[in-house]
């Protein structure tokens, strides 16, 4: 390679002693060759020659220019004429001087021609000399002429094959054979083709590069030489420098090759180890001739490239630049290059016939295939990279993996410093907690099960499964604030720091639904998210290929409703947004209860639920919560400004103990976030102990944040010299926050979008506010300097978001900048807020047009004004926190918001009479239900509510009649004597259907038949009834059996049935025709169990007659009896092939019979403690069995060996089922619990919670998906296998359940129960709104405050409530440990409540603080000084209330404790215990001062009024009055033929009542014991009873959840007060009679009054009715009483409904 060969001969010369020899020819003319000079001289000669030698004619001469710095200095410079021809004398030239521009250099003094064929003759000597020599240098004589042509160097051959001859001469000459000896003397390899270049190639070469000149051609043929090292090189250099020694020219066509990439063309000279990739690289581009301006600029790039690799191997660049270079090498294994996008579905024909694509394909293999190891290697791999990803792929693309990840990292850098919130989330991050199934309120969120949310979503990410079983997706649900968005972020900041330390780590990447979703081009989502992150679009398919990701996709919920809107054919998400094109897993994140259960099936989780696993975030634990309030006065104290109050952690923590409510929500990350920035101010704002709102808190966290932002803005004006009122500005934003808030909500959409705007310089901005902020200017001056802005008015308007952004845009200051134009409010919740408040001060900032107005004009005017109203805009069904944030207001104290809740009820008014209101009215009433207003005894007739969610309301008595109630839900709502006349119903949604008619006594049992259009049912009417399944229609009849039907069972072909019962007898049945086909007798007690063989040919039973019989089902005859001898069996099961029956014994074995013989053939021993349930697997060949023992143990059927146990349940397991793939069980227990495993690995994979009392039943759903599961407490609960998430609670049988089943093909279950009734329900696949107010569990207690303006009530959720009679409006929430205690007393002035439980756990609380006083207390004296405890030592002891001292230990009891009661004037106690004596002792000195001894069990016991006396109740049916102060018995009292329930004397203490479970209530006189009356006829068994204050009324309950009230003076019922729905527990009346509180099973407190007066002063013609509710009324939709005439829009079900429920069609 002569350019090569050139650079390196300048190089040695530069190290080497050079001289330079004048030689004088013949002619005269002086001819300089190359000899020895000075090396003082050579350096002189460097040092002051000017300008640059080129192929053709240089000459060198001196410039005149004085202006010249090389005049000035005298230097000569060089003047490159290059080829041609030229004549000049030596002292009067003009050439241009290269140091000034000018043609002033006037004299020569030297030429040198350089790599030419040349000749020159001078004006003294016209005998031209002749050379073609590499380098010749000729003195110019002054005064004379000069004649110089030069011309490249040529061939000279005659034709290419005279050139290929030529060329195959020169290789084998004497010449060249000697050069090659030369050079092999100082160990340099030269290495010999076997030919020259075939004369196609050469062709090939000559068209492209030589314009078809063959004789420029050189490279004809080849010697490579190769140097290993820099010595050899300097040698072989030297030895080519002496070529003419051999009779050779050594040529270069320099200028060639600075056009042509300056190519080696007779030898080449390099390291070995590069030679094939440059080579290869050379032969790419030598022939290349561009056909357009992109390949001309690839070809000079191309060019330039190979030049710096050649430098590089020829060490043109010294050894610190190479090394230089070489430090920026990452191999192709580190870094993935990434393929050209332009080659993508480009077809090899294609490339091959593109020069681009083909040069683009080489550098991309050669980048991927070259792993170079030295420091030459690398420098040369990464000129090559560096070329390849400028000129290839494009500055503007990532070339390499490496790259693309260091884009996504420059891209997130940008957005956390846009976004400090973020920064600041993540500087007090805390782990996050979950759970598989989700977190219920109120109940503990310490729970044992719950895991660490972040290594479990890395196991998932780490974990390597099977390609077709990978799980994909890993769903994470939260409330809102439970802290999803900062967890991803969290998680993408850790999954970078892994990705740092290893490339080959997945690369995450986070995207915002809200920011990135595009309904219209939703399929390119995570394009678009790059896109957003300057990642192109042409390189996608590239990265596609090479890199794996971690998608972090948040806040699903956030657009679903837009992604619900489109009708696709894909529903799961992974599909719709080709995330399958992806190699990738994914996290994606939703709101709890925003989306369905079956959407977030549809959607999330998609037809194959094995893909995708799922957590729930859980709320904060008190450790999670404290370590969290360290980081965060950490963090406040390292920012802190001047103005920052000093709060420690520790003050923190103290302040939030005095804000009780506050604790509940601070258990979600963000709002305790939210609240600890506020708290400061919340404590100025509200006292200790103040039951403050969410709404309350996010009030003073936005006006902190505005009031923050507003300060930025005034002191930014101040640099400008513009004042302005501050309040102005908060005014301003406020209004902008609420407009934006609300318009947010009704697009859809929480982002906001700027459009495209060119924004000035800042200041400029700021000279334009909006134009709402008027400046106070007090000079002129800054008048002057304002500047005009451009207005972007008339495109913003075209915009939806445009009027936000006019100007200046306010977001800038008051939003959270997501994208390069989109903003947002800090957190969604900030957005419903806002929405929530435009929307209650549109209600509220109306006022009528006159000052005096009566209530009729008001309504009138204000119903003109609803049209307009926010509310009145879009439903808001599915947005419940703005719903939340509402409903908080109505019950808030700020006189601001006083007149909401009347406000609303006017809207709802409105739409009697105006149509275009009916969303403002249906959002109206939402909102009400949702704060849990009582909405009943309302005249609503005509009103329009289509779409209200009216679930759990309160509408009893209320009047609907001609109302559109279109599409409304009403589920499990209290309808009773509602009145729906002529309502329009289409579409509305009860929750349930009608439940099928016809059994008159207790429901056994229900199977559906195997097609599923057929209900089966048994019952204690000892019939079996058959049922259409559609129409729900009775279709057989099945008489015969003559006592209760214990089971039924269908053939496996649905033709026939079997049943069994208790008169000893089997039937087999024809389902068609209704008839009995077989009798089979033969047992001699009552069968508990039947069952049909698979192939419907044999029967087996077992009895109480302790035998097993298997039955021939043709002939009815007995084929075996297998007798028991001392136990019997009551569960069979047939084995899959029918030829094995399996039966379990008290023993706790399992025995297996063979079918034929009847023959035992196992017995299987392991379990230690009665069996519960067991049955086969698919195959036959296990045995699964349950016990009492707490376990589940497998066994194998052939060889009886127990296979595995299965371990968890505390208590005995009531049964089991198998899933229908057989890869899960399911397990229910005593225990309260459901637990699923996993069959393979004995794993448990979900535990199931939520029952109150024993799960008796559960199962799979036929899909697997679901589990039906029923219990004691007389509920149905639908579980989430997946997630194991509670979907929904089915409450309304009155009595045990017996059988529930899933629908085979609809979205509904069956149950039967107990209570007669075969009940129909409908699967929830709907949102919830979220009751703000008043839910409650059980009630323990309730009790008047001793003023009567309180009702105060205890709860097993955990709470203290007080409400204000008056209002009902709930005044306090208390939050106390209940937890465990069955039992609490109040005070008599109600100021303190005792609670304690079974296990003699006592507490005693203060009412109004809510904090634990002393933990010791059965009793409390009548003035709350002491309080009184029994216990199983056998003691009675006496404690001091406030000081918590013991001030008695009471000793005489030998057993158990009973029960103690304080006397009414507190001085003396009465204890009974179970060793049958009552003792009275004094308080003062603790002595006993009586001992009473009885017979029988104690149920009751009170002191009269006065003290005096005493009565109690035994199970012997009677009740005994006692003298205190002599302890004789006084009265014997008999009357009652059962049980006594409880008995009272009456407030003057002349009366008693008492109460049984003979179902009567008797009044007796105290003194006499005589029998005044007796209040009979009932059927059910009455559960309370009480005088009323001033002993005339006589109040009592019974079973049957109605309160009768009785004149005791008349002897006659006053009253019949109905509403309650579950057993009343007690009653109490207000300290001045004037109102009546009931408490119920329900979960609701009633307060009843009477319109006229006082209800003790109540006759049989006053009103009595509910003043208010509070609870959620549980045990289903009620409608007694209610009125349906001509309503339209039921369907016949719904009638049927209607009518079963006591409603009136």
């Amino acid at each position: 390679m002569d350019k090569i060969i050139n650079r390196l001969l300048f190089k040695v010369q530069l190290k080497r002693k050079k001289t330079e020899q004048l030689k004088d020819n013949k002619s005269g003319v002086d001819h300089i060759e190359v000899g020895q000079r000075s090396e003082q001289l050579k350096k002189e000669d460097e040092k002051v020659e000017i300008g640059e030698t080129k192929p053709g004619i240089n000459l060198q001469g001196y410039c005149t220019n004085m202006d010249c710095l090389a005049a000035k200095a005298k230097l000569p410079v060089w003047v490159n004429i290059g080829f041609g021809d030229v004549s000049f004398k030596s002292d009067k030239t003009s050439c241009r001087c290269p140091d000034c521009g000018q043609s002033t250099v006037t004299s020569i003094v030297k030429a040198m021609i350089f790599n030419s064929e040349h000749t020159i003759s001078s004006s003294d000597n016209l005998t031209p000399v002749k050379d073609n020599h590499y380098q010749c240098f000729y003195p110019i004589k002054s005064g004379l002429s000069y004649e110089v042509k030069a011309k490249k160097i040529r061939q000279h051959a005659t034709s290419l094959e005279d050139l290929i001859t030529r060329s195959e001469n020169a290789m084998i000459s004497n010449e060249i054979i000697n050069l090659v000896a030369e050079l092999q003397k100082y160990l340099i390899t030269v290495v010999k083709p076997h030919k020259v270049k075939d004369s196609v190639r050469l062709l090939e070469k000559i068209k492209c590069d030589y314009n078809g000149d063959y004789n420029q051609v050189f490279d004809v043929g080849r010697f490579t030489i190769l140097c290993d090292n820099a010595t050899k090189l300097q040698t072989a250099v030297a030895v080519m420098k002496k070529a003419e020694k051999f009779n050779l020219i050594v040529s270069e066509d320099k200028d060639f090759f600075e056009r042509q990439s300056k190519h080696i063309t007779d030898f080449i000279i390099l390291n070995y180890m590069f030679q094939n990739m440059i080579h290869l690289f050379y032969e790419h581009i030598r022939a290349w001739q561009p056909k357009n301006v992109e390949e001309e600029d690839l070809k000079q790039a191309s060019d330039e490239t190979l030049t710096k690799m050649n430098d590089i191997i020829c060490e043109w660049i010294d050894d610190k630049g190479i090394q230089k270079i070489a430090n920026r090498y990452k191999s192709h294994l580190d870094i993935g290059i990434l393929k050209p996008p332009q080659i993508y579905k480009k077809s090899e024909l294609e490339i091959n016939d593109n020069a681009i694509l083909k040069m683009s394909q080489f550098v991309y293999e050669q980048l991927c295939k070259f792993i170079p190891e030295k420091i030459k290697g690398k420098a040369i791999y990464v000129i090559l990279y560096e070329y390849y990803k400028k000129y290839i792929i494009g500055d503007k693309n990532p070339a390499s993996c490496a790259d693309f990840a260091l884009l996504l990292q420059e891209s997130r850098n940008q957005e956390m410093e846009e976004d400090i919130t973020i920064l600041q989330d993540l500087e007090t991050y805390i782990p996050l907690q979950a759970n598989k199934y989700p977190h219920i309120d109120g109940e503990e969120n310490e729970k044992n099960d719950t895991f660490d949310c972040y290594q479990n979503v890395i196991t998932f990410l780490d974990k390597k499964e099977e390609k077709e079983e990978q799980k994909k997706v890993m769903m994470i649900q939260g409330k809102s604030g439970s802290g999803k968005s900062i967890f991803c972020r969290y998680l993408e900041e850790t999954l970078w720091n892994n990705y740092k330390k290893d490339s080959k780590q997945p690369i995450p990447v986070y995207i915002s639904f809200p920011k990135i979703y595009n309904i219209k081009n939703e399929k390119d989502i995570i394009l678009q998210s790059l896109q957003g992150k300057h990642i192109s679009k042409e390189i996608i398919d590239a990265i596609r290929e090479k890199v794996s990701f971690i998608f972090i996709m948040d806040g699903f919920d956030e657009i679903f409703d837009k992604y619900n809107q489109i009708h696709n054919n894909y529903k799961y998400f992974y599909d719709r947004f080709n995330l399958n094109q992806w190699n990738t897993k994914i996290i994606i994140t939703c709101r709890s209860k925003v989306l369905s259960d079956e959407d977030i099936k549809n959607t999330l989780i998609g037809t194959n639920q094995n893909q995708t696993l799922s957590m729930y975030l859980w709320p904060f634990t008190k450790q999670q919560m404290h370590n969290y309030i360290e980081k965060f006065a950490n963090m406040k104290s390292k920012n802190k400004k001047k103005d920052d109050n000093n709060w420690t952690s520790q003050k923190y923590k103290e302040t939030l103990n005095n804000y009780p409510n506050l604790q509940k929500m601070v258990e979600e990350p963000f709002l305790l976030q939210l609240i600890l920035s506020v708290l400061p101010s919340l404590v100025k704002q509200y006292g200790a102990g103040s039951r403050i709102s969410k709404a309350q808190v996010y009030e003073v966290f936005n006006d902190q944040w505005i009031d923050i932002h507003s300060q930025n803005i005034i002191s930014k004006l101040a640099e400008l010299r513009i004042q302005m009122n501050i309040n102005k500005i908060k005014s301003t934003l406020k209004r902008y926050c609420l407009n934006l808030g609300f318009d947010m909500f009704h697009q859809g959409n929480q982002v906001a979008i700027e459009p495209d705007f060119q924004y000035q310089h800042d200041n400029d901005i700021w000279s334009k506010l909006d134009p709402e902020m008027e400046t106070e200017n007090k000079s002129d001056n800054v008048a002057e300097e304002k500047k005009e802005t451009k207005t972007i008015n008339e495109i913003a308007n075209t915009l939806v978001w445009g009027k936000y952004f006019n100007g200046d845009s306010i977001a800038k200051y008051v939003l959270r900048r997501v994208g390069d134009n989109k903003y947002q409010f800090l957190h969604k919740s900030c957005q419903e807020y806002y929405a929530a408040q435009k929307i209650i001060f549109d209600i509220l900032s109306w006022k009528p047009n006159i000052i005096t107005i009566d209530n009729q004009q008001f309504q009138q005017q204000f119903e003109i004004y609803v049209e307009q109203l926010s509310i009145n805009h879009k439903l808001l069904n599915e947005e419940l926190g703005i719903i939340q944030f509402i409903a908080e207001r109505i019950h808030d104290n700020n006189p601001l918001f006083i007149n909401l809740k009347s406000r609303l009820f006017r809207i709802i008014k409105s739409s009697k009479n105006n149509k275009n209101v009916n969303i403002a009215a249906a959002n109206a009433i939402t909102v009400l239900n949702s704060a849990n207003v009582n909405m009943h005894n309302r005249d609503w007739s005509n009103i329009k509510i289509p779409y209200a969610i009216l679930d759990h309301a309160f509408l009893e008595g209320s009047n609907f009649t001609n109302a559109n109630l279109t599409n409304v839900r009403i589920y499990q709502t209290c309808l009773n004597k509602t009145d729906f006349t002529n309502a329009s119903m289409d579409g509305i949604y009860f929750g349930e259907y009608a439940y099928l008619e016809g059994h008159t006594g207790g429901v056994n049992g229900i199977h559906f038949s195997p097609d599923g259009l057929k209900i089966i049912s048994w019952s204690n009417d000892k019939t079996i009834r058959i049922w259409d399944t559609v129409s729900g229609k009775q279709i057989q009849l099945l008489k015969g059996h003559s006592q209760s039907i214990a089971t039924v069972n269908l053939s496996y072909d649905g033709s026939k049935i079997v049943s069994c019962s208790w008169d000893k007898t089997i039937r087999i049945w024809d389902v068609i025709s209704g008839q009995q086909i077989q009798l089979l007798q033969g047992h001699s007690r009552g069968v508990n169990t039947a069952q049909f063989s698979p192939d419907g040919s044999k029967i087996v039973s077992c009895a109480l007659d302790k035998t097993i019989r298997i039955w021939d089902v043709l002939s009815g005859k007995q084929i075996h009896l297998i007798e028991l001898h001392s136990d019997w069996t009551r569960v069979l099961q047939f084995s899959p092939d029918g030829s094995k029956v399996m039966s379990y014994l008290p023993d706790s074995t399992i025995r297996i019979w063979d079918v034929l013989s009847g023959e035992q053939i196992q017995k299987l021993q392991g379990h230690s403690d009665v069996l519960t349930g067991f049955l086969f697997t698919s195959n036959g060949s296990k045995i699964i069995s349950c016990s009492e023992d707490k376990t589940i143990r497998t066994w194998d059927v052939l060889s009886g060996q127990q296979i595995q146990t299965f371990q968890g349940h505390i208590e005995s397991i009531r049964g089991i089922q198998l899933s229908s793939d057989h890869s899960k069980l399911l397990s229910y227990s005593k225990e309260k619990t459901i637990r699923i495993w996993d069959l393979a690995s004995e794993k448990q994979i979900q535990l199931l919670e939520g029952h109150s009392e024993e799960v008796i039943a559960a199962k799979f759903s036929p899909d697997n998906s679901r589990i039906i599961s029923t219990s004691l407490d007389n509920t149905i609960r639908i579980w989430d296998v997946l997630s194991g998430k509670q979907l929904q609670i089915l409450e309304g049988h009155s009595g045990q359940i017996h059988g529930m089943e899933f629908f085979p093909k609809d979205s509904k279950i069956l149950s039967c129960s107990e209570d007669g009734t075969i009940r129909i329900w409908q699967v929830s696949l709907e949102r919830k709104i979220q009751l703000t107010e008043g839910s409650l569990d059980v009630i323990m207690g309730a009790r008047f405050s001793l003023d009567g303006f309180k009702v105060i009530a205890c709860s097993k959720d955990k709470t203290i409530r007080l409400w204000d009679v008056q209002s009902g409006k709930l005044i306090q929430i208390l939050e106390v440990d209940l937890n465990g205690y069955s039992k609490i007393q109040f005070s008599c002035d109600s100021t303190k409540i005792a609670s304690y439980a079974s296990n003699n756990a006592i507490q005693i609380w203060d009412v109004s603080s809510g904090k634990q006083l002393q933990n010791k207390c059965s009793a409390i004296s009548p003035d709350n000084s002491k309080v009184a405890s029994s216990s199983s030592d056998s003691t009675v002891r006496i404690w001091d209330v406030f000081s918590g001292k013991q001030l008695q230990v009471l000793e005489g009891h030998t057993t158990y404790t009973g029960d103690v009661q304080f006397s009414p004037d507190g001085t003396k106690i009465i204890s009974y215990f179970d060793d049958n004596t009552f003792r009275l002792w004094d308080v003062s000195s603790g002595k006993q001062l009586q001992l009473l001894k009885y017979d029988g069990l104690v149920r009751d016991c009170t002191f009269s009024p006065d003290g005096s006396k005493f009565i109690f109740t035994t199970s012997d049916n009677k009740f005994r009055v006692w003298d205190v102060l002599s302890g004789q018995q006084l009265l014997l009292l008999e009357g009652h033929t059962s049980g006594i329930n409880g008995v009272r004397f009456s407030p003057d203490g002349t009366n008693i009542l008492s109460y049984s479970l003979d179902k009567t209530v008797r009044l007796w006189e105290a003194s006499s014991g005589k029998q005044i009356q007796v209040l009979d006829g009932y059927s059910t068994y009455a559960l309370g009873a009480q005088f009323s204050p001033d002993g005339s009324k006589l109040v009592f309950y019974l079973e049957d959840n109605i309160i009768r009230i009785w004149d005791i003076s008349s002897k006659q019922q006053i009253q019949l007060l109905e509403g309650h729905n579950g057993d009343i527990i007690d009653i109490q009346f207000s300290p001045d009679g004037s109102k009546m509180m009931s408490y119920s099973k329900d979960k609701t407190i009633r307060l009843w009054g009477n319109k006229h007066g006082k209800i003790i002063d109540i006759t049989e013609n006053s009103t009595v009715k509910c003043v208010w509710k509070v609870g959620i009324q549980s045990f289903g939709l009620t409608m007694k009483d209610s009125i349906w005439k001509n309503a339209t829009g039921l369907t016949e079900q719904e009638k049927l409904l209607v009518r079963q429920r006591g409603g009136k069609i």
